[in-house]
């Protein structure tokens, strides 16, 4: 509550200060608007980004700090009231006295937790207070300091559009080093992960058998227990099924909704096919588990065949349903972009709209569907929902699309929500996740340069 306190008050200081700066400027040149350098709109905007960042920067970094500060004396307070407790416990008697301040039921009670919880109260109330008013005084700073700015001669629209620059920048450098960072810890655990295994890392790549948790002694992992091949192979297997549903349905409802389909169809086609872009992931892992796989299992059995209940050809099926949507509406709008006087000519030369769209339209928006496949592959492959309620959760290598098979991303569900403490199961997830991660990247570079090659000689 004080965070939205703090921060509809910031907001409105801004609001205030960018009409008063705005008065300010006019009355600074007599109510001649030619006098000033900038427009009294930039003085506003430049008086309202200083109040913004001076305001929220503030709460941030007194949010963070003061949560930070506050558990290393809670900590300290437990571990001088009694040393014997270890980190695990620590960590329990801590958040008991966090449930015990807020009013909640815990399991354990205790006067080391009670004293704790009147402390985190206590603490509390003057992080509540703090997050609100140095904020706000930071903001009252910020406007006092741009208010006083302004004249004649002040370059407002100079300064905010540095801010905005400044601003643009940060963004894009925390989007950099987001994604350098997630690289950095994927490679730093499965560094760990591969010296828990002596480095027999062909072990992992080569190896058909998977129970990396079975195999713990004293902190070490068996190599012979963390050979990664069938979840691959079963994450392999679900994406081909995926992609031979969506790849055809898609790119054909594509053709049809440009080149066939008449303006009142497309109206509601489009908008009725992608709806299945918005269903939520769940809802289809239940659609498989409770409709498709039975179905499939009781087709099976008329024919005669042994169908598990947790076959990939289910799982792959309706991934590859989940999956039309996206090939459908990139491809659409790609087949769209090809320009009109293409199939004019293919049109003068003779040919039918069919070989039109064969020969010269699909060439032609080549580069683009093949970005919505890889968009697809990469989509199928790191599905979650749907393979965790649909697929298997063995290590079965096989190639029979009617057995159950386990996928990577099932593998890393299983050990990280199970009984496992995380420091154990980070090892093999991290691997699979950096194997993963590079084989995404393989088959993007690999897609770039099909697009480069489709792109020079179509453009």
């Amino acid at each position: 509550m004080a965070l939205v306190i703090a921060l509809v008050l910031i907001t409105g200081l801004s609001i205030l200060t960018y009409g008063a700066s705005r008065q300010k400027a006019v009355s600074a040149a007599g109510g001649d608007l030619s006098k000033l350098h900038s427009r009294p709109s930039y003085h506003g905007t430049y008086s309202l980004l200083w109040i913004l960042i001076a305001g929220v920067g503030t709460l941030l970094a007194v949010d963070i700090l003061w949560s930070m500060l506050n558990e290393r004396i809670y900590m300290s307070i437990i571990m001088d009231a009694d040393p014997t407790l270890n980190a695990l416990e620590r960590n329990r008697v801590l958040s008991d006295a966090h449930q015990i301040a807020e009013g909640g039921i815990v399991a354990r009670t205790g006067d080391l937790r009670e004293s704790l919880a009147a402390t985190i109260s206590s603490m509390d109330l003057w992080r509540r207070i703090g997050v609100v008013v140095l904020p706000v005084l930071a903001a009252l700073t910020a406007a006092w300091l741009t208010y006083g700015k302004i004249g004649v001669e002040w370059r407002a629209r100079n300064r905010s559009e540095q801010i905005i620059r400044g601003t643009l920048l940060v963004c894009a450098a925390i989007a950099i080093l987001t994604t350098v960072g997630i690289v950095l810890s994927l490679i730093t655990e499965t560094i760990n992960f591969f010296a828990k295994i002596d480095w027999q890392v062909h072990k992992y790549l080569f190896g058909t058998t998977w129970s990396p948790l079975s195999g713990i002694s004293e902190g070490q992992l068996d190599p012979d227990k963390v050979g990664a091949v069938p979840l691959f192979a079963g994450t392999f297997m679900i994406t081909i099924i995926a992609m031979l549903v969506a790849v055809p349905v898609g790119l054909f409802a594509a053709i049809y909704l440009s080149d066939f389909a008449s303006k009142r169809t497309r109206a509601w086609a489009k908008p009725m096919l992608e709806i299945l872009a918005g269903v939520p992931t769940v809802v289809y892992g239940f659609f498989a588990a409770i409709t498709v796989a039975p179905a499939i299992r009781n087709a099976g059995e008329w024919l005669g065949l042994n169908v598990d209940s947790s076959s990939a050809l289910a799982a792959g099926t309706v991934m590859g349903i989940m999956i039309i949507p996206f090939i459908s509406s990139l491809s659409d709008d790609v087949i769209n972009a090809v320009p009109q006087s293409l199939r004019d000519g293919s049109f003068g030369l003779g040919a039918t709209r069919a070989e039109t769209i064969r020969q010269v339209v699909l060439p032609a928006a080549l580069p683009g569907i093949v970005s919505a496949i890889l968009l697809g592959i990469s989509r199928a492959v790191g599905e979650t929902m749907i393979v965790v309620m649909a697929a298997g959760q063995g290590a079965n290598l096989t190639w029979n699309p009617l057995e159950a098979v386990t996928t990577v991303t099932v593998q890393i569900v299983m050990l990280y929500t199970g009984d496992t403490e995380i420091e154990t199961a980070a090892g093999p997830v991290f691997a699979l996740g950096f194997t993963l991660f590079c084989v995404t990247l393989a088959l993007n570079v690999v897609a770039l340069r099909i697009v480069r090659r489709y792109r020079e000689m179509y453009d």
